[in-house]
């Protein structure tokens, strides 16, 4: 699978969240940003997971994170 350019992935988003807006119908929406951020790192995590085979220090290396924080952050999400 070909890594998707930056601008790809902005222009992916962009519709999901204008969509999300526009499916609301006059609803308030709650926490965006969260919501966004959740649906975004869990996956990240875990195509870098798949990519590292399951090596957490290379995964954190390439996520430019701590290993204690990928940790922590696949423990929220349930990342086995």
């Amino acid at each position: 699978m070909n890594a998707m350019k930056e601008n790809e992935i902005s222009t992916c988003i962009r519709k999901a969240i204008g969509g999300y807006l526009n499916d609301l119908d006059g609803e308030k929406p709650g926490n965006m940003y969260g919501m966004v951020i959740n649906s975004v790192e869990r996956p990240l995590i875990e195509i870098v997971m798949q990519h590292t085979n399951g090596n957490q220090t290379k995964a954190a290396e390439l996520l430019g994170i701590n290993r204690n924080t990928l940790r922590q952050k696949m423990k929220q999400h349930q990342i086995k």
